[in-house]
């Protein structure tokens, strides 16, 4: 069943391809673990919500399994889908905490106020977060999502324009 709704839905996986012959996916987590999948019970897989019956830490990936998913090949045909959770069902932020996709779309600003380009993605290649800024030319540069460098205040990033390659 597609959901309609014009809710606001963050990734929390993608479907890798699938796991075994009983149905289970190889997902790779956009979030810290398979643990924090299994917080939701219910998920979107591909835009269809679907229940979420395991998962579990699997290597580099995790594997989980979802209710109507029973075999290899409907496995393998969900590769590729995002696994997605409706924006209002994660958890309240602490003071200083933010989800990515909220800071997607941000425009960022220099010291003195003069518009630099747009938040256009958040990497995290394991020594913290990196802000992919894109410039009103469409230059893309990756910077440290770090005090100093790049801060984040009242719905915009200040950044220091020196570490824009």
């Amino acid at each position: 069943m597609k959901d309609g709704g014009g809710e606001q839905r963050i990734a929390l996986a993608a479907v890798a391809g699938a796991h075994g012959i009983k149905g289970e996916v190889r997902l790779k987590l956009f979030s810290d673990s398979a643990e924090s999948l299994s917080r939701h019970k219910t998920l979107f897989v591909g835009g269809e919500k679907r229940r979420l019956i395991a998962a579990r830490d699997g290597g580099k990936a995790a594997i989980a399994r979802f209710e109507g998913i029973s075999d290899r090949s409907a496995a393998e045909a969900l590769r590729g889908s995002l696994v997605e959770i409706d924006r209002d069902a994660l958890p309240p932020l602490e003071d200083g905490e933010y989800y990515h996709a909220d800071l997607i779309g941000l425009p960022a600003i220099d010291a003195g106020g003069k518009p630099v380009g747009t938040v256009a993605a958040v990497e995290n290649y394991g020594a913290g977060d990196l802000l992919e800024i894109e410039t009103a030319e469409g230059k893309r540069s990756l910077i440290p999502f770090r005090d100093g460098i790049a801060d984040l205040k009242d719905g915009k990033i200040i950044l220091d324009p020196d570490f824009l390659a």
